[in-house]
């Protein structure tokens, strides 16, 4: 069916809200944009789904949100009775849409026999990944974009474990998505039968004191803490998102008196009308918490994404200006932290184990070395690191320390399967008390680990490509990489190049070894300095990723090497 004629059958369905209706007799006039309405179903990947809110198969609205639950609920059909009594958790952001499409979700599901316990009001992605574990459920579905602009929204599945769905089971889930031919016909509860249904459940008190409970175990030192908590000035932005309630309880339950939220961006705002981009990772979201911290002399300024699961900071510089940490220099002094603490402690375990993502810093793997702690790398994906999460608990082979991603997502207790941007608030809370009570801050600390490991630089360069053009233009530079291989960057020559699609390890020489992840569009290339560079598209965006790294004898050296890669990567992507 030609997407022309998709349109047609969506302006002639009558039970099409008036919103959207309104919506298609627009893009009649606009046949580009109605073409990237109707082109191809919105992708429904490993991730889930994500997308612009509006009319049409490739946008986010109550008909692609049906068809999603409904091939969810036909998975578990297929699964059997047991299964579907288990049911489906299900949680939403601060988004446009968000409230509804958690209710259209639960109805399709409702229509099936299946139970969905549906939280209340607005929740962080780690409180539903919890959720899924607390209640028992087969799944679970958080309606979110992350930290993507306003016009987006999101859709992200969760199997039994709190993980994101590992390939094999959203391969399978996927199958049954995509065999809903029609989003426009699926059915679902009426709204007042939902009303009465037994099989939604609102969920959201009991489930935040259980998780909350779990929070106080993030604590390591809470004698430095009690010591500390009252001196330590911080400043807390949401961001306009799902952090606040939980942000703010866990760390006055941890005992930090002194924080302060930037009251404009306390508040739930969908168009997050105070930041160009609700995005921790961008030095411009932290414009309004520098701005505060300013006026209140604040140690550490602290930013959460809009369903929380990632977290940006900045740290006062020895002028009292602020510097936005990477957030591989986050993991680093987390870790540092972490390894140290629980050596004094005595509790750092033989067989302790922290989990990086395979575009993240080697920083983190010196560190972990000094301490004799294994590091095990994982594709870029947060289930990567749940899967692996789940494996070390049945097979008690390693102790799961910390687990984290360069793109600002941090994991310390596995009680959470997701990045967790509460839990890395309460712990870099606490890193930061313990360098204020020897007299630094944590742009000393990070300044103490460079000069113990060396100086590490990383930067990330995102290009962004829209509609039927840019996945094409994503496709051709990820195949020109592929087929015209480069030998050197910045006159660095190429040692060896790992290809994850095709699972291959091959050195300049020729020699190719099998690599034994799963297949992932990611190429690494390693350098005969010791540096590195990666590409891959997004999951999650239109966008394709250059990942640059090095390792050198100052910061200037670093910097100037970083600069002459990204030249170099910026050349051959013309």
């Amino acid at each position: 069916m030609s997407w022309e004629q998709v349109y047609e059958q969506w302006i002639n369905e009558e039970n099409i809200p008036e919103n959207l209706k309104n919506e298609l007799k627009d893009l009649k006039e606009d046949p580009e944009k109605c073409e990237d309405a109707f082109y191809a179903p919105l992708e429904f990947g490993t991730a889930g789904m994500r997308g612009i809110l509006g009319a049409g198969i490739n946008r986010m609205n109550i008909f692609t949100i049906r068809q999603a639950t409904e091939g969810l609920a036909r998975f578990m059909d297929a699964e059997g009775a047991e299964t579907k009594k288990r049911g489906v958790a299900i949680a939403y952001d601060s988004r446009h849409m968000s409230p509804e499409f958690a209710m259209e979700a639960a109805k399709t599901l409702a229509n099936h026999g299946i139970p969905a316990y549906v939280f209340e009001s607005l929740r962080p992605t780690p409180e539903l990944s919890f959720a899924v574990r607390h209640l028992n459920a087969f799944s679970g579905i958080m309606i979110t974009a992350s930290h993507n602009p306003a016009a987006y929204n999101g859709y992200k599945v969760y199997g039994a474990d709190g993980g994101q769905m590992p390939p094999a089971d959203a391969d399978a889930l996927t199958k049954y998505v995509r065999e809903v031919e029609n989003p426009l016909k699926v059915a679902v509860l009426a709204d007042d039968q939902a009303k009465e249904s037994d099989l939604i459940t609102i969920i959201g008190e009991e489930v935040d004191a259980a998780y909350l409970k779990e929070i106080k175990t993030v604590t390591i030192n809470q004698e430095l803490i009690n010591e500390m908590g009252k001196e330590l000035k911080l400043v807390y932005t949401p961001l306009h998102g799902t952090g606040k309630m939980l942000g703010e309880k866990a760390l006055r339950q941890a005992g930090f008196e002194k924080f302060v939220l930037v009251p404009e961006q306390a508040i739930a705002d969908p168009d997050f009308t105070t930041v160009k981009s609700p995005n921790p990772e961008e030095h411009s979201a932290f414009e309004y918490a520098i701005r505060l911290g300013e006026k209140e002399d604040a140690d550490l300024l602290i930013a959460t994404d809009p369903d929380a699961d990632r977290l940006g900071a900045a740290v006062r510089l020895p002028n009292g200006e602020y510097q936005v940490l990477t957030g591989n220099q986050l993991g680093s002094i987390m870790i540092q932290y972490i390894l140290e603490a629980h050596k004094q402690a005595g509790t750092l375990p033989e067989n302790a184990v922290v989990l990086k993502s395979i575009v993240s810093s080697e920083l983190a793997t010196a560190i972990t070395e000094k301490y004799n702690t294994k590091m095990v790398d994982v594709l870029t994906g947060f289930k990567f690191i749940a899967e692996k999460i789940e494996q070390y608990e049945e097979d008690k082979s390693q102790t799961f320390m910390f687990g984290f991603e360069e793109s600002y997502g941090y994991l310390v207790k596995s009680f959470v399967r997701d990045k967790d941007a509460i839990q890395a608030l309460v712990l870099l809370a606490e890193v930061a008390a313990f360098y204020k009570k020897q007299g630094k801050t944590l742009y000393d600390g990070l300044q103490d680990i460079f000069k113990e490991y060396g100086y590490y630089e990383e930067k990330t360069i995102s290009v962004t490509l829209s509609g039927i053009e840019g996945s094409e233009k994503i496709k051709a530079l990820m195949k020109k990489f592929r087929e015209e291989a480069p030998t050197s960057f910045a006159d660095t020559k190429v040692t060896q190049t790992e290809d994850f699609k095709e699972l291959t390890r091959t050195s300049a020489e020729g020699k190719v070894e099998v690599l034994t992840t799963p297949p992932s569009d990611v190429l690494k290339y390693f350098l005969e300095d010791g540096s590195w560079i990666a590409i891959r598209p997004s999951g999650t965006e239109p966008k394709i990723k250059f990942y640059l790294a090095t390792k050198a004898a100052s910061q200037t050296e670093a910097n100037q090497k970083i600069n002459n890669f990204e030249q170099a990567v910026n050349a051959l992507t013309k």
